[in-house]
């Protein structure tokens, strides 16, 4: 990578996205409006009823509609255009959480309480997804994983924020003001969506009507496990999800018999968790730039389980708390870790169905965890920490030659990929384009061989690929607006073709013709484009292309129908720029 590009790379680089910014804020708002909303919905139900089992309703009416949907969430937001789902979505939000709001007023039903939480639960199913997938499209490849630790910190912000938030307006004015605040959430978020310019290619989860509903979901789940070395990331980010599970019950026990601090301990013990997420973001990005992450992988998940073995000879408060916040720095780099490699490797038309499966397994894990950590607590408190302290991380070890295998294929892949890289970085186009940018790019291209005298590229042909020559000498001719072929110019090892085609969205404007033996990298236009989405062209190349296309069709410029629009810079401003 350029020193420029490693300058520029990490959390301030991923901020000077517009788009990116903008999609944050909203996860800031909505997200803290969710937390407070559901302290809300609890004290609720709790005033009504005066029972536990209600109150565990209530978080079921919450919880059951994301771990059953999740996954067919993920291909709603594979089907439609995102942001705009996501706009509909805030909006069905506000007045579900009006609704909601007027009941808790009326001191209505609680069963058409929960029932209006968990149709909320199954609206927001797909969103999640939705954000995940739009992430990767909003930032430089380099800067994808600061940019998730940046999304998961705002999470472990909130942890303690909304309850707060919650808290405060519960003193103002009742579960009702506090369930009100977050329909007003929703529409600061929708508001803020609306200001995002991305949008995303909808894809046809049908496949042309030959694929039901439960394909659709099942295609997610395999495109989740179809890389080895991915799988592998992923399996430790839903055993992360399984202790986290646990955390959700062994807090209780933890705070009221080994730390002494009665029922608000369980409070504290989930804000440190917080805490710790927040600063573990510092360190993430170093990490995920490592060429090889499985002592990251191990690390992560040892600093996330050990603590809690170690609890087991605490009893100060404050220590407890303490470390859990650094657990929570181990499980924020296994989680980052494992989506930035899922949003890396996942299919561009599939990358919502995957996340949609990979949260369905999280939520599944999670509530595993809460499932059986109440009968391995039959055995006694310190047995039960000592297993999930000490017992997960040996079970981690076994997994530690999968790890170096992965770490070993993909090294392997990006000395492959060295070569064509290093033609790549040469072309003017892709002069401010960050390495990991160009080895995505390389590794969508194909090798292609033309022997002499074999047409390449024909003028008026569709323009469907873009073309780099590794080797030989191809010939440029052009009726254009004339009636007979005219010379244009050799190109050799090093040139390109095929771009003023693609960009200006019209047929080809010459012909290009093997001279001799030729060997080119082929890249599909869409990849092509989607490349240059990141990119601002130099003036150089602006002004070659427009001379090119000058000498074959004077009466005609390059008027693409969506401009290639480089990332936003510090004042919000883009750079919009074409070629030929």
């Amino acid at each position: 990578m350029p020193a420029a590009d490693s300058r520029r790379s990490g959390y301030r680089s991923a901020l000077r996205s517009r788009d990116f910014r903008w999609l944050m804020s909203t996860e800031l708002v909505s997200t803290t409006g969710g937390w407070a909303y559901n302290v809300a919905l609890v004290v609720f139900i709790y005033e009504r009823t005066h029972s536990a089992a209600w109150v565990s309703a209530a978080a079921l009416s919450r919880f059951l509609p994301s771990l059953v949907f999740s996954a067919y969430g993920g291909v709603i937001a594979e089907r439609f255009e995102r942001v705009r789902l996501m706009i509909v979505l805030n909006a069905m939000g506000i007045v579900l959480q009006l609704g909601l709001a007027t009941v808790a007023w009326q001191k209505g039903a609680p069963v058409l309480a929960l029932s209006l939480a968990a149709v909320t639960a199954l609206v927001r199913t797909p969103y999640r997804s939705a954000v995940a997938a739009l992430v990767p499209q909003v930032v430089d490849e380099a800067d994808l994983a600061a940019a998730n630790a940046l999304n998961a910190t705002i999470d472990n912000v909130v942890i303690f924020l909304g309850p707060a938030i919650g808290a405060g307006l519960l003193l103002l004015g009742g579960p009702a003001l506090a369930i009100a605040m977050n329909a007003v959430a929703f529409l600061m978020a929708g508001l803020g969506l609306r200001r995002m310019k991305a949008r995303s290619n909808p894809s046809d989860v049908t496949d042309g009507g030959r694929s039901g509903p439960l394909r659709q979901v099942a295609d997610g789940f395999k495109a989740l496990v179809s890389s080895a070395s991915v799988a592998t990331f992923v399996a430790f980010s839903v055993l992360a999800s399984f202790v986290y599970g646990t955390d959700t019950v062994l807090f209780v026990p933890i705070a009221r018999v080994q730390l002494h601090a009665g029922t608000s301990g369980y409070g504290y013990l989930l804000a440190g968790l917080g805490v710790g997420g927040i600063a573990g973001a510092a360190v993430v990005n170093k990490l995920a730039a490592r060429p090889r992450l499985a002592g990251a992988i191990l690390g992560g998940m040892a600093v996330y389980c050990l603590p809690t073995a170690l609890l087991v000879v605490i009893h100060q408060p404050v220590v407890g708390v303490l470390l859990q916040a650094v657990r929570g720095a181990g499980t924020l780099v296994v989680d980052t870790l494992a989506i930035t490699a899922l949003q890396r490797s996942a299919p561009k038309e599939m990358v919502a169905r995957v996340f949609g499966a990979f949260f369905a397994v999280v939520l599944g894990a999670i509530s595993l965890g809460a499932v059986i950590t109440p009968v391995l607590l039959r055995i006694g408190l310190h047995p039960a920490m000592l297993v999930y302290g000490v017992g997960i991380p040996a079970l981690c070890l076994l997994a530690l030659p999968r790890l170096v295998k992965a770490d070993r294929v993909a090294s392997v892949q990006a000395a492959a990929m060295a070569p064509r890289v290093a033609i790549l970085e040469r072309l003017d186009l892709f002069v401010r384009a960050s390495q990991s940018s160009l080895e995505r790019l390389a590794g969508s291209a194909i090798e292609t061989f033309a022997s002499p005298g074999t047409v390449v590229v024909a003028e008026g042909a569709e323009a469907d690929a873009f073309y780099v020559i590794e080797a030989g000498d191809l010939a440029v001719t052009a009726v254009g607006e004339g009636t007979e072929p005219v010379a244009l110019r050799t190109l050799g090892p090093g040139a390109y073709f095929g771009e003023i085609g693609l960009l200006g969205h019209m047929p080809r404007t010459a012909t290009v013709t093997a001279s001799s033996e030729c060997r080119l990298l082929r890249i599909e236009g869409g990849d092509f484009l989607e490349a240059l989405t990141s990119l601002s062209a130099s003036p150089a190349f602006l002004e070659g292309a427009r001379s090119q296309l000058a000498l074959t069709h004077p009466s005609r410029s390059i008027e693409p129908a969506e401009a290639v629009v480089a990332p936003a810079g510090d004042d919000g401003a883009t750079t919009e720029s074409v070629s030929g």
